[in-house]
This record gives C-alpha cells, sequence and structure tokens, in this order.
C-alpha cells in the first residue's frame, strides 16, 4: 500500500498571529489547543486533533526559540537563523511588549524588584491574567527600566532605539520608568478611578517641564530624575498664599475676570484661598521624597474632591484654572513668574486630565 505525502520546504518563518497572542498570554499548549478547537479552527480546516497539537506546539518551540532574541530586539533584526520578513518582526516586538491595563495599574510606581515581583501571584489572581503573562510584563518593563534608567538623552527616544517599539508604547513604557523611578503612589482607593492613560498623560507632561532633560539636554538619565533645583526653587511660591495682600488681590483678579462666566461662581468664591493653599503648598511640599510620592493623592485631596463635592463641571475647572494661573502674572508684588509658569503649566495639564466631573 502506497500513500502519497504532500511536502513543502521553505525558510521563512511562519507565524500565526492567534497562536502566538495565546503563547503571551501564558496559556500551555493543552490550553491553547482547546481554545483553537473552541474556535472552530478544525471545522475551517478540516485538520485533525492531531495535527492542530503537534502545530501548535510547532508555534510554541518558535516562540520559546524566539524570545532571548525578543529581549534585545536589535538582535532578532540582525540574526539569520529565522528567516521573517521586517512586518512579522515588528509585530512580535510590538506585541511581546505590549501589557494588560488591569496589569500596569497594579504596578504603577512601585520598585520594579524581587518584592514587587513575589506580588504576581495575588495580581494574577486579581486581575485574572495568568501567572506566566503577568511575569513577562513585569520583567519586560524591569528590563527597559535597567537598561535606560541612566542614559543620556531623550528617554522616548532611547526606548525606541533599543527595543524597537512604536512610538505610542516607547511613550507608554517612558512613563513606566518615570513612575518607578520617582516612586509615586498610584494605588490608593481614591486615586482607582485613574486610568493608566490618565497617568501616562501627566507623566509625559512631568518629563517634557519638570525633569533635568527640560532644562538640560546632555545630563544622564535626564527624563528619568525630576530636577532636584526646580523642586528646591518652589517653596519660592508659598508667598503667594502667606502673603494676605497678595491672596486677596489673587483672588480678586480672578474672581473680577470670571464673574457671569463661571456656573459656580460663589463656590469658587468661597473656596478661592483654600483651593490656592492647597495647590501652593503640594509645591512648596515637593522638596521631600515622600511628598513627591503623595503628588497624586495631594492633587485628588486638595483640588479634585473639594470641586467634585461642589459639582464643578469640567469646564468650569479649566476656566479656573487657566484665570488662577493667568492672573499671577498681574501681581506686582510678586517676582517668581517663571517658575510659576512651569509649575502651573504641567499641572494644570494634570488637574484636567484627572478631574472626572
Amino acid at each position: 500500500m502506497t500513500s502519497e505525502l504532500d511536502i513543502f520546504v521553505g525558510n521563512t518563518t511562519l507565524i500565526d498571529e492567534d497562536v502566538y497572542r495565546l503563547w503571551l498570554d501564558g496559556y500551555s499548549v493543552s490550553d491553547a489547543v482547546a481554545l483553537r478547537v473552541r474556535s472552530g479552527i478544525l471545522e475551517q480546516t478540516g485538520a485533525t486533533a492531531a495535527v492542530l497539537q503537534s502545530d501548535t506546539m510547532d508555534h510554541y518551540r518558535t516562540f520559546h526559540m524566539l524570545e532571548r532574541l525578543l529581549h534585545a530586539p536589535p538582535k532578532l533584526l540582525h540574526q539569520l537563523i529565522f528567516q521573517i520578513p521586517p512586518s512579522r518582526q515588528a509585530l512580535l516586538i510590538e506585541r511581546y511588549y505590549a501589557f494588560d491595563e488591569a496589569f500596569v495599574r497594579e504596578v504603577l510606581g512601585k520598585k520594579l524588584s524581587k518584592g514587587t515581583k513575589k506580588d504576581l501571584d495575588d495580581i494574577s489572581t486579581k486581575t485574572g491574567i495568568t501567572l506566566k503573562s503577568c511575569r513577562r510584563q513585569f520583567d519586560n518593563f524591569k528590563r527597559v527600566f535597567k537598561v535606560v534608567e541612566e542614559m543620556r538623552g531623550s528617554l522616548v527616544d532611547n526606548i525606541q532605539q533599543h527595543f524597537l517599539l512604536s512610538d505610542r508604547l516607547a511613550r507608554d513604557y517612558a512613563a513606566i520608568v518615570f513612575f518607578a523611578n520617582n516612586r509615586f503612589e498610584t494605588g490608593k482607593k481614591k486615586l482607582q478611578y485613574l486610568s493608566f492613560g490618565d497617568f501616562a498623560y501627566c507623566a509625559e507632561l512631568m518629563i517634557q517641564n519638570w525633569t533635568l532633560g527640560a532644562v538640560d539636554s546632555q545630563v544622564d538619565d535626564m527624563d528619568v530624575d525630576l530636577d532636584k533645583e526646580f523642586l528646591q526653587d518652589l517653596k519660592e511660591l508659598k508667598m503667594l498664599v502667606a502673603d494676605k495682600d497678595l491672596l486677596d488681590l489673587h483672588k480678586s483678579l480672578v474672581c473680577t475676570a470670571l464673574r457671569g462666566k463661571l456656573g459656580v461662581f460663589s463656590e469658587m468664591e468661597a473656596n478661592f484661598k483654600n483651593l490656592s493653599r492647597g495647590l501652593v503648598n503640594v509645591a512648596a511640599k515637593l522638596t521631600h521624597n515622600k511628598d513627591v510620592r503623595d503628588l497624586f493623592v495631594d492633587l485628588v485631596e486638595k483640588f479634585v474632591e473639594p470641586c467634585r463635592s461642589d459639582h464643578w463641571p469640567l469646564s468650569d475647572v479649566r476656566l479656573f484654572l487657566n484665570q488662577y494661573s493667568a492672573s499671577v502674572h498681574s501681581l506686582d508684588g510678586f517676582r517668581h513668574q517663571a517658575l510659576w509658569d512651569r509649575y502651573m503649566g504641567t499641572l494644570r495639564g494634570c488637574l484636567l486630565r484627572l478631574y472626572h466631573d
């Protein structure tokens, strides 16, 4: 009895995107096969269960061999073992370094150390993300952090150069590195309504305006560390609330400009001094590491929650912050306008992002 066998020989490494996703999500071969069967692939292709099992195992072996190259993406581009088209290489890299929103929210701002890694079991249970996937994502965060934390130059550019990520994903990783380095608190209950995107937006503003790189593009870790001299100088803003005449004049200027334009004018007028003290005191405390870590907690407590309790619409928050910031330029006794603009320009953007009316 003779049997016919069709053989195809080629040197291009075949990548099944669906199987790659199952592998990235941390499923075992048997679980991946079961999920593929459920998707109806046997009926669609006419394959047998044995062939599907073999196909899945073959893909998994390929992914395991590729993984060491994915840890240093430029190596994937320059190796000759796997013949993979450039577009496929980009897909492999981008998806390997992609992460789940639920996972990143659990570790954002935490030290990327063994201590945090021990919590991955609990995070996996809480989020429903497999432990294997949690470990991959955590190890990716840690790997990128270690490579770029002390590099000179733009954080986003360095990440793109060394990990070949898209601009959007590189910016997300820049936010993760920035938060891990400065240890910003993001896990408190009152911050749970905020998404990773909210924090990433604020990180980008702070990197652009509050880091060493904002004033000197030639320093090491310029986009990672906050500018300590700038943080020290922020204490000078205290006079805006410590000097009663300045505080009264500032309030008068804001109220005059916003009368008839603000739906919550009476609430703003009654609470102006408390809001101003809150915003200025946040600045004055940023010389201490603990207060830097609690920045978002303080912003929510001192500004977002009071405005929310008075039912300020976002449009009124925007009008107030714009006028509050601009009116300082009309205070003759105040001599720190540039410092104020550097602080409030970023803070205004962050507060508008944190405020969900």
